[in-house]
């Protein structure tokens, strides 16, 4: 297998050259569709950004990604649902893990897509988009994660099933049914598969060491109580086999499985209509990404339409759980080179003015690769480099250890700017929003790009954090101000 290729791979400099369908090189500039991103930083156009020079490290949110990237996969759907008779439909759900920022969850609801939560705070979430009138009645709510009776999320949930009819919570263990039970209130249910991994049969997936979902024996004693239960009824069928999953042959063996329990269950509840595959959905990480998305969706409708053929039963709704999908390509995070130590070393260092394990910490605990380019300089040589951040960690550094792959960066470093791209699901998240940072580096400003109806560019600016917010934080004025009395 080839390495992950995050960047320009060659000493020469960059001619205008697309990189993928959304950055391109035009003049020694990096463009993010046809936003000039080194311009965004120094203010040099009226027409795109404050008009502003704004400080830099800088993260960008480019909402219209997210609209393009729902719009592109249910466009698939509806292909291959014509193209193979496919009788079900398909429901297109936001795993709001993956980044549950106002913006984002405002534009994927915005877009039409169902959502997904996992914990209480999420429930307070869906509360304020429905008051907002985002979140409209018909839309589905689904409940993953664990909830226990007497437990927060439990008592959560339940409140918003009395402002919300299309609640569904997807049980992970029989002790959550009897709190649904008790409310008296109706709900349509989903019941989790413990699937998550790589496994080729109902015995392989039975035996596996996962907290995830139920065994399908206890699946089966689930529905049956739900069956019993009049104010329950059975809806969905939840089988998530795993997370970027980039070969699709691979996607399909692990879900064969799980096709065959919702059949069996099907012939036994028919009120049971949704088969929800999950996440999985792989997304450009880097520059040599390759997924087939039509083929794949072809291959998962064909068999499971061929699947409930043979067991005599309805082909099901099919749902999916787009979280890294829907909002990975949305997000990048701008930087300066600051300093180049050469220090005797086998490569350069270019010094950047942030954190790339705060900033990117997936890089650093998983070895995951991030597209990495200049934002100008593009026409000039190139060079090969190790990236390093601000901290005093020897694992602020990228590429991630151990990686085999280059990076490749402009040898003339003045007023050189760099972007991280791919970077929207999960690392803000993870490293947390308005936190204490590693080394107490104060978060990056924000910069919120929109377009209106007419095409035009909106731009809002959300302040980063300042020195006061960081040692608040830590406690530091709440104690100093105790000491003082």
């Amino acid at each position: 297998m080839t390495h992950p290729i995050v960047g320009w791979e060659r000493e020469t400099p960059v001619p205008d050259y697309i990189f993928n369908d959304y950055l391109s090189a035009r003049d020694g500039r990096l463009f993010y569709e046809d936003l000039d991103l080194v311009q965004l930083l120094t203010g040099g156009r009226q027409d795109q950004g404050l008009g502003q020079i704004l400080p830099s490290p800088l993260e960008i949110i480019y909402l219209p990604k997210i609209r393009e990237k729902i719009e592109t996969m249910r466009r698939i759907f509806a292909e291959v649902i014509d193209e193979v008779g496919y009788t079900g439909q398909f429901h297109y759900a936001y795993a709001s893990k993956a980044n549950a920022a106002e913006e984002v969850v405002r534009t994927t609801l915005g877009a039409g897509a169902h959502h997904e939560m996992s914990s209480p705070v999420d429930v307070e979430i869906v509360r304020m988009m429905i008051n907002a009138g985002i979140l409209p009645p018909e839309r589905m709510v689904i409940a993953n994660g664990f909830k226990p009776p007497e437990t927060i999320y439990d008592d959560n949930l339940i409140q918003l099933r009395r402002e919300h009819e299309n609640v569904i919570p997807v049980i992970e263990d029989l002790c959550e049914l009897q709190p649904l039970i008790d409310s008296k209130l109706n709900f349509e249910v989903g019941l989790r598969q413990k699937c998550y991994g790589h496994h080729q049969d109902q015995a392989e997936m039975d035996a596996a060491h996962s907290r995830f979902g139920m065994d399908a024996a206890t699946i089966q004693k689930a529905a049956q109580i739900i069956a019993e239960t009049p104010n329950l009824t059975l809806r969905l069928y939840h089988a998530m086999v795993g997370s970027q999953i980039t070969n699709g042959d691979n996607f399909l063996t692990w879900l064969k499985p799980t096709m065959e329990i919702y059949a069996q269950l099907k012939q036994r509840h028919p009120s049971l209509n949704i088969f929800d595959f999950g996440g999985g959905m792989p997304v450009p990480m880097t520059l040599n990404f390759e997924f087939d998305y039509h083929a794949f969706v072809r291959q998962l409708l064909t068999t499971l339409q061929t699947t409930c053929h043979s067991h005599g039963v309805p082909a099901p709704d099919v749902m999916g759980e787009f979280g890294r999908y829907t909002t990975s390509e949305h997000g990048a995070h701008l930087f300066k080179v600051v300093t180049v130590k050469e220090n005797n070393s086998r490569l350069p260092w270019y010094i950047i003015n942030g954190s790339i394990m705060t900033s990117f910490p997936d890089s650093w605990a998983l070895g995951e690769h991030f597209i990495v380019l200049p934002l100008n300089h593009l026409d000039k040589p190139f060079r090969q480099v190790s990236l390093g951040g601000m901290t005093c960690d020897s694992d602020d550094v990228y590429p991630p250890k151990p990686s085999h792959s280059p990076l490749y960066l402009p040898v003339e470093t003045k007023d050189l700017y760099i972007g991280f791209f791919s970077i929207g699901a999960y690392q803000e998240m993870l490293g947390g929003v308005r936190g204490s940072k590693h080394c107490v580096l104060p978060e990056a400003n924000e910069l919120i790009i929109d377009r209106d109806s007419d095409g035009n560019y909106q731009f809002e600016i959300l302040p980063g954090q300042s020195t006061s917010d960081v040692l608040a934080n830590l406690g530091y004025k709440n104690r100093t101000q105790i000491d003082r009395e």
